[in-house]
């Protein structure tokens, strides 16, 4: 058994985990099957899936088999203020940002309310679709006064991040509020983040304060339940 074989199918293996061509909760095929598939002997099969289930993405169970449990993505988006690339880099996981919108708009009623603004103001309406390792983990939504910010269209979002570009221009976020609700994915939604319509999927509403506590951003971000957990740390 050389280290490059049994590598190369625990990548192989990872991959149809996470790309869901063995769904969560599933029966990985049999050591047999998977060594006539691989053209390789079952140890090397073994050693393969041994470390898959120390990764936490497979279980083994007595007389049933063994489990995909793949592992969620621990966010720490609840009690830090950071940008996601910078959260998602510390876990060496790789990104990539899609901006679906990007448009000085006439904020709706909601909009607004947040900012006590009226029609006659313009705000920002940047839309992003975040990435992991080419899986699509979240969409978010942010709204940004153009009066505060007025320099913004220039900016290209993605490859920058907003919290960098607000704190160039004095405006860092230095406080958020956030509030979580849990809900069943819209048609939209289901489609953007390629999950099924009616998914769970975890909705943050966040506002951004600067120092001065000026209200900078809202956002409202939807992440797909099944490759996302959430860290609360709480001190006394």
């Amino acid at each position: 058994m050389t280290e490059a074989k049994y590598k190369k199918i625990e990548t192989i293996l990872k991959q149809r985990i996470i790309d869901q061509t063995y769904p969560l909760n599933s029966l990985l095929p049999k050591e047999l099957e998977l060594a006539q598939e691989f053209k390789t002997s079952r140890p090397t099969i073994n050693h393969a899936i041994h470390n898959l289930v120390q990764e936490g993405l497979l279980e083994q169970r007595k007389r049933l088999g063994t489990i995909v449990r793949r592992n969620k993505i621990q966010q720490e988006f609840t009690h830090l203020i950071q940008s996601y690339n910078q959260e998602m880099s510390t876990k060496g996981l790789k990104t990539k940002t899609k901006v679906l919108y990007f448009q000085k708009v006439v904020p709706n009623s909601e909009v607004q309310t947040e900012f006590n603004i009226s029609t006659s103001d313009s705000v920002f309406k940047l839309i992003r679709l975040r990435y992991v390792d080419n899986h699509p983990i979240v969409k978010v939504t942010t709204y940004v006064p153009v009066s505060l910010v007025p320099d913004l269209e220039k900016i290209n979002f993605s490859t920058a991040s907003l919290y960098l570009e607000l704190k160039k221009r004095n405006l860092a976020v230095t406080h958020v509020v956030r509030k979580l609700e849990v809900k069943k994915a819209s048609s939209e939604i289901a489609q953007k983040l390629a999950i099924k319509e009616n998914d769970p999927v975890f909705c943050f509403r966040t506002r951004g304060y600067t120092n001065k506590d000026q209200k900078i951003e809202y956002s409202i971000a939807t992440y797909r339940g099944d490759m996302n957990s959430f860290i609360i740390d709480l001190k006394r």
